[in-house]
């Protein structure tokens, strides 16, 4: 970063586990010797340190980490790496690298297992895992320069540029619990390999042109605002209107982070409770109202379309099945679940703060993500939604939920950006819709 040249990034694949196995393909260097067999098995010791060994009686150790330089064109393959991690599609996957291989080994005993990638090359990863390569061009250029400038940001931050960055924070009372989490609190690497970052899932979801093409094509490209690199960010469906960044992380005005009708019509802030109702009841024609199959097909990985419906949906929870549920996120007992009472609500019509009552207690938690974890066993798809309750006298006998959208809300919506490049619109048309007073600038060659 410093001598304004691409970058290098560590990406972490892996943590806390005490073994790792894959195997390599081409050729890699240890310690300045060439590492001559092809499958291997990293272990952690009890000191800290690694140990690497091969079917073939081939050893080595490090005092606190290993490195597996590969050659151009080198590939290293993982097994049962997880990703989705906490989300209701996660699983286990064999995946497949470039670039070096570096194990470290942490004071408790575990494995750290980390990517070391030129910037480019990592992007052309995060592009075809996040979408399908077989998304509009368009499209592809437009997320490929928004994942680069939300990387090339966050990276100027852990240089010591304060840009202001989505850092974790709370704010709890005794009866209240606000919570939003960043996405810097990763140890001894820059980024993640899951969504808590950016989906990094290997070259091997790199399987045409598309994503190669987005990158080759937009090098270099980020987004500025105010001549500094934009903290980009982006979900999946916004359900027609964009979010405030201030209402998801640390209360702070982010220009480029406000927001917009996801749709050629101008939809109003749905912040009060009626509007609000109204807006997640209807069938409003944004971009991100896509039902084409076919296209969807086109856009989503397969995993993502396990989610049918996000739009709209729906979700309906026993009460007993929902007390458990929250008991078990929040660690508070709430007795009998009497109602769920939205206090504040952001433009989107994405709650901020969402009361609970109980029997035993009652509690006001936020911010969205907060109030998507304590109502789901994993994540509920957004904190837009408006509460049914049903049968019971006090206490009801179910909870319905009726939502909109998918993810935080804030910035780019992907599936509405991807509907907007198959109606005409250009990569620059779609960052400028999504990130208004951004602008596009090639800041390396």
């Amino acid at each position: 970063m410093k001598g304004g040249g691409e970058p290098t990034v560590r990406v972490g694949i892996m943590e806390g586990r005490r073994e790792v196995r894959g195997y390599l393909e081409g050729s890699f260097t240890l310690g300045g010797s060439t590492w001559r067999e092809t499958g291997f098995v990293a272990a952690a010791t009890p000191d800290g340190g690694v140990r690497l060994s091969s079917p073939g009686g081939l050893t080595a150790a490090g005092r606190d980490r290993l490195r597996l330089q590969g050659s151009p064109g080198s590939l290293f393959c993982l097994e049962d790496v997880t990703i989705g991690i906490s989300f209701h599609w996660e699983r286990r996957r064999r995946q497949t690298y470039a670039g070096d291989l570096v194990l470290e080994g942490t004071p408790e005993g575990r494995l750290r297992v980390i990517n070391e990638i030129p910037l480019e090359t990592y992007l052309e990863s995060v592009v075809a895992s996040e979408m399908r390569e077989k998304a509009p061009k368009e499209f592809l250029k437009a997320h490929a320069v928004a994942s680069r400038s939300w990387l090339l940001a966050l990276l100027r931050r852990r240089e010591g540029c304060d840009l202001g960055a989505g850092d974790d924070g709370r704010r709890e009372t005794g009866d209240e619990i606000v919570r939003w989490y960043g996405r810097e609190d990763h140890e001894g690497y820059d980024v993640c390999a899951d969504d808590h970052c950016q989906r990094y899932q290997g070259v091997g979801h790199v399987t045409g042109e598309g994503a190669a093409a987005a990158v080759r094509e937009t090098r270099g490209l980020v987004l500025l605002h105010g001549g500094e690199v934009c903290d980009a960010r982006y979900h999946k469906a916004c359900g027609g209107i964009t979010e405030d960044f201030a209402n998801v992380w640390e209360p702070r005005h982010v220009p480029y982070l406000t927001s917009v009708s996801d749709g050629e019509a101008d939809f109003p802030p749905r912040r009060g409770e009626e509007e609000a109702r109204a807006w997640i009841l209807a069938d409003p024609p944004a971009f991100c109202r896509l039902r084409d199959q076919a296209l969807l097909g086109e856009i989503l990985p397969d995993y993502d379309r396990e989610t049918a419906d996000f739009f709209r949906w729906r979700v309906v929870y026993d009460r007993r099945r929902l007390e458990g549920i929250i008991e078990e996120k929040s660690g508070l007992s709430f007795g009998r679940l009497r109602d769920l009472v939205p206090l504040e609500r952001g433009p989107s019509g994405r709650i901020i703060r969402l009361r609970i009552e109980g029997s035993e207690r009652t509690v006001v938690v936020g911010k969205e993500l907060e109030i998507r974890r304590w109502l789901s066993e994993s994540h509920l798809l957004s904190s837009a939604f408006v509460v049914a309750r049903e049968g019971g006298k006090g206490a009801p006998d179910r909870f319905v939920l009726y939502g909109a959208g998918w993810g935080h809300g804030v910035g780019m919506c992907q599936v509405g950006a991807a509907a907007m490049a198959v109606r005409g619109y250009t990569c620059e048309a779609i960052l400028r819709h999504y990130f208004p007073g951004a602008t596009p600038a090639v800041i390396y060659p």
